[in-house]
């Protein structure tokens, strides 16, 4: 327990630092740009080639990512009726709403939270892959379908799949795991130093994201949206991993403990972009990014106190 709490303490050091330098404008204005940049393009896909290329496939392909993809499509789908028969919001609004309460932050947080408390990068690996090559693809082809422009062929879906970089780099690594072949050290020293640079720019540029932003407005009229969608992310979305983890597939100990904590990271900022696209479910989007990201970590240290 100990060593969680201690690797929650680490994430949260590092969040704080990002948030003073943000604050202060220490590294300018588009220092977060920069930095997630950095992280997403080549520091991320470095570290996921380098855990995954000494991983088990057996353990990545395996009941954690069939946790992932039950609880997510579970709580969509749940999130989906009440937003759209009960809440009476269009069809795409509650799409983009249901995408706030299920896709999680896999990378930006879910890496240095793999790292830090489950003491491995693996552990989010499954999850990162289902979102990356097939939840949010689903999503995004689902609202293609029900607007009237930026629609993309089924070709379309497949490149952009294989054009993101960390599906690159965990592809790379799973091939690499999948042949036993060993990478020459020469080659992976660099790899090794260019992932290292991973985790502090993400936490660093998360805090960052976290100045001057303030959620639930009354004018946008959708706080009920956005709480339910943060109660759903945060509190149903672990819950439903915890049920099916645990009574179907008979999971416990620390394998139980990763796929409820991966399950309890906060909604994908890549929500907030999905919805400035499509122009449907800005505020509610823009606001549970923000509400679970600030409420996630200690969230997250409630599931470690009940499950370790």
């Amino acid at each position: 327990m100990l060593g969680v709490l201690a690797g929650f303490f680490v994430v949260w050091c590092i969040i704080l630092v990002g948030w003073f330098v943000g604050r202060r404008g220490i590294l300018g204005d588009n220092a977060r740009q920069v930095l997630s940049g950095l992280t997403f393009f080549v520091a991320s896909p470095a570290l996921l080639f380098e855990t995954l290329s000494k991983a088990k496939l057996q353990e990545v392909f395996a009941a954690p990512l069939l946790v992932a993809a039950v609880s997510a499509m579970a709580t969509a789908t749940i999130f989906f009726a009440i937003a759209k028969f009960l809440l009476k919001r269009p069809l795409s609004e509650a799409l983009m709403s249901s995408m706030a309460a299920s896709l999680v932050n896999s990378a930006n947080l879910g890496i240095p939270i793999a790292v830090y408390v489950l003491g491995d990068a693996s552990y989010v690996a499954p999850l990162l892959i289902f979102q990356l090559a097939f939840f949010t693809p689903l999503f995004l082809m689902i609202l293609d379908s029900s607007t009237s422009s930026h629609r993309t062929t089924p070709l379309g879906f497949v490149l952009m799949i294989l054009k993101n970089p960390m599906i690159v780099g965990s592809a790379l690594g799973l091939v690499v795991a999948g042949t036993g072949w060993q990478v020459p050290p020469l080659v992976m020293e660099p790899i090794h130093l260019i992932g290292g640079a991973a985790i502090p720019a993400m936490l660093i540029a998360f805090g960052m994201s976290l100045n001057g932003s303030r959620p639930l407005q009354a004018a946008a009229e959708r706080r009920v949206d956005t709480v339910l969608a943060s109660a759903f992310k945060l509190i149903i979305q672990p819950a439903l991993a915890y049920v099916f983890a645990r009574f179907a597939l008979g999971m416990e100990g620390h394998a139980l403990f990763a796929v409820v904590v991966t399950a309890s990271l906060p909604t994908a900022q890549n929500v907030f972009v999905a919805a400035s696209r499509y122009k449907t479910g800005l505020t509610v989007a823009k606001d549970t990014v923000l509400i679970t990201t600030v409420v996630a970590v200690p969230a997250m240290i409630g599931v470690a106190l009940l499950l370790t």
